[in-house]
């Protein structure tokens, strides 16, 4: 998910089990839709799920053995209040930290491919597509 302090800078976290930083979001769980899975990992990793708004992209990533390809879902989950970032609490045994970075330097903290989907998508807030689950929309 994306996420946006009041200076138009972009949430990323640091997991524990990896070099690289990441958005806040994860993967499904069987049985899992998106939407629900974007909700679980933000309420798992900091401790609260702020409104979320349209998606802004599905991006297929290619095989990179070990890993098979894969669709990577992103939202918009819109600018947080100083309220709602004092009130992130991380679980230490996934975060060690999260930090807001200047859309100009996200290409410096993200991986290639993570950074080009989020530079893409930034143009799209506002005018994203539509997401639907078992063709019903979340404004229905």
């Amino acid at each position: 998910m994306l996420l946006f302090d009041q200076q138009g800078r972009v949430m990323v976290v640091y997991p524990t089990y990896k070099d690289s930083c990441e958005l806040p979001g994860g993967s499904l769980e069987p049985g899992e839709s998106p939407l629900l899975a974007c909700e679980r990992e933000l309420k798992e990793e900091l401790g609260f799920v702020p409104p979320i708004g349209g998606l802004l992209c599905v991006d297929w990533v290619p095989p990179s053995p070990p890993w098979d390809g894969g669709l990577m879902f992103l939202f918009d989950g819109g600018t947080l209040s100083a309220s709602q970032i004092a009130g992130i609490r991380l679980r230490p045994d996934e975060l060690d930290r999260f930090e807001f970075v200047a859309t100009d330097d996200l290409e410096s903290v993200l991986v290639p491919r993570l950074a080009r989907r989020v530079l893409t998508c930034l143009p799209m807030r506002g005018r994203g597509g539509i997401y639907l689950e078992d063709g019903v929309s979340l404004d229905a």
